[in-house]
């Protein structure tokens, strides 16, 4: 079964205290899920159209549970906490094992 990842890429982050408190709260849902940090940090080397701020991938099992962990009550409330404190491109993509 393929694993499911989650990338995060942030354009902005205009509030760290949004930031922050979606962070308290994403972190055990994304445990909770079976997500497992893989990459979390600001060093990133960019390149063509790519923007020089935070970026996190996060692995899972398998695609269905990466999207079930997006989905889930406890995700759902990291999202509202957040709110307008960010700008990112976040996608959930199928791995190829």
């Amino acid at each position: 079964m393929a694993k499911g990842y989650w990338v995060s890429v942030y354009r902005t982050i205009s509030d760290t205290d949004k930031l922050a408190a979606y962070d308290e709260l994403a972190r055990p849902a994304v445990q909770a899920g079976g997500g497992r940090v893989l990459s979390r940090g600001e060093h990133v080397a960019v390149y063509d159209a790519g923007i020089a701020e935070r970026t996190i991938l996060i692995e899972f099992d398998s695609f269905e549970q990466a999207v079930a962990a997006r989905e889930s009550e406890a995700y759902q409330k990291a999202l509202a906490a957040l709110d307008d404190g960010v700008e990112r491109d976040f996608r959930i993509i199928e791995g190829l094992d």
